[in-house]
């Protein structure tokens, strides 16, 4: 099984909800939401899915052996095209560098923003558009499906949800399968947003920053990365825009060498512990008011040793007084992460100073890959299965 698919495996099995938090189920399942899978899409069909697709499917049931593992975000992700989103969607270029932006522009990311509106220019991306994109102008005039993917990146990512009549709007006229992939996308964009913003990734130098923030950035970067990770030795693998004839993806920096420097899941197991790891779900969660990522781990931060107390405190959003400092560490970052856009210098070097870069870019990492999925699982308003209690309390 290929690399991706044994992580979408992974990322199913997360979603399955545990024995012990069957209880009665109050309330109505909305219209727009199927009775069987309990998210606006029907139960996945396997005979629809190719041959890669259909060894995940397999492999989840095989494993988890209940009607659970068909639900959460790695399910709904099966709806997709299954293809590489941002080359070879049947999204085409354009529509996915326009999602691409969206996204960068809802969460203030300037080098995600930097990026793709070279690319964007580069495969035929009106001018006006991307300035209607970086300046929240209103979208009145502007035609589909341009306008229904600039619709649901602003409500998802300043909403946290997508209302049934923006969903339905998207849904006839992408149709499922585009849909998923747009939304799917989105997600993993917010995902890469929050590593470039975690680590302060700059423009490369003689760059102009060009999209408009509500903050000032911290200038903690090295003169060489432009970020907070010291540059790591060559050779860089780059891509050169086919519009300007420049580098696009600047040799040393950006969120692929970022990642670089993790060490991997395994690794921080063992040196930071389910424990922290959990904590940190549980807090990306809770910004993103993810009541099925919530609730499927609660449980196990639990079981992993989190007190009643400390998930108290994230699950109403207390004071962080009285506890760990690591603990306060993890929450802090995840809070302004994913509420701010943007992370002090202060707070990234608590974090630093607790876990380390090696373990913070990985820990980063983890958060993201839940954020991604918050975005799948509200986009589809997953519900928890029939007989489970939420535990997150939502507006």
């Amino acid at each position: 099984m290929k690399r991706w698919a044994q992580t979408a495996v992974m990322l199913a099995l997360v979603g399955s909800i545990p024995a012990g938090l069957r209880v009665a189920h109050a309330g109505q399942l909305p219209e727009d939401v199927h009775p069987d899978s309990r998210s606006r899409l029907p139960p996945i069909n396997r005979e629809e899915l190719d041959v890669e697709r259909r060894e995940i499917y397999d492999a989840v049931i095989q494993i988890d052996g209940s009607a659970d593992a068909r639900m959460g975000a790695a399910a709904l992700r099966l709806h997709g095209s299954g293809t590489n989103l941002r080359f070879l969607g049947p999204l085409g270029r354009r529509l996915t560098e326009l999602a691409i932006l969206t996204t960068a522009r809802e969460l203030d990311q300037p080098y995600e923003w930097a990026m793709h509106e070279l690319d964007g220019l580069a495969v035929g991306l009106d001018e006006l558009l991307i300035d209607i994109v970086r300046h929240r102008k209103p979208i009145t005039g502007v035609g589909d499906p341009e306008a229904i993917i600039m619709e649901v990146g602003r409500e998802l990512f300043t909403t946290r949800r997508l209302d049934s009549d923006t969903y339905a709007s998207a849904l006839a006229r992408l149709g499922k399968t585009n849909l998923v992939d747009l939304i799917d996308l989105m997600g993993r964009y917010a995902s890469t947003g929050a590593t470039l913003t975690a680590f302060n990734q700059q423009m490369p130098m003689g760059w102009r920053q060009s999209l408009p923030l509500p903050f000032t950035e911290p200038d903690d970067i090295h003169p060489d990365s432009r970020s907070r990770l010291p540059l790591r030795p060559g050779p860089y693998q780059t891509s050169v825009s086919a519009l300007y004839g420049r580098m696009a993806s600047p040799g040393g920096i950006g969120p692929g060498q970022i990642r670089a420097y993790g060490a991997g899941r395994q690794t921080l197991e063992t040196e930071v512990g389910e424990r922290l790891m959990m904590l940190a779900i549980l807090a990306t969660a809770r910004a993103h008011n993810s009541q099925y990522d919530w609730t499927v781990n609660e449980p196990r931060a639990l079981a992993a040793g989190l007190g009643p107390r400390l998930i108290d405190i994230v699950r109403n959003r207390r004071p962080l007084t009285g506890i760990d400092e690591k603990d306060a560490a993890v929450i802090t970052f995840a809070r302004e992460l994913f509420g701010d856009h943007n992370i002090g210098a202060e707070t990234y070097t608590r974090a630093a100073r607790a876990f380390g870069q090696r373990n913070l870019v990985d820990l980063v990492g983890l958060m993201g890959a839940h954020a991604a999925d918050a975005v799948v699982l509200v986009a589809f308003d997953q519900h928890l299965p029939e007989g489970h209690q939420p535990l997150l309390p939502l507006p």
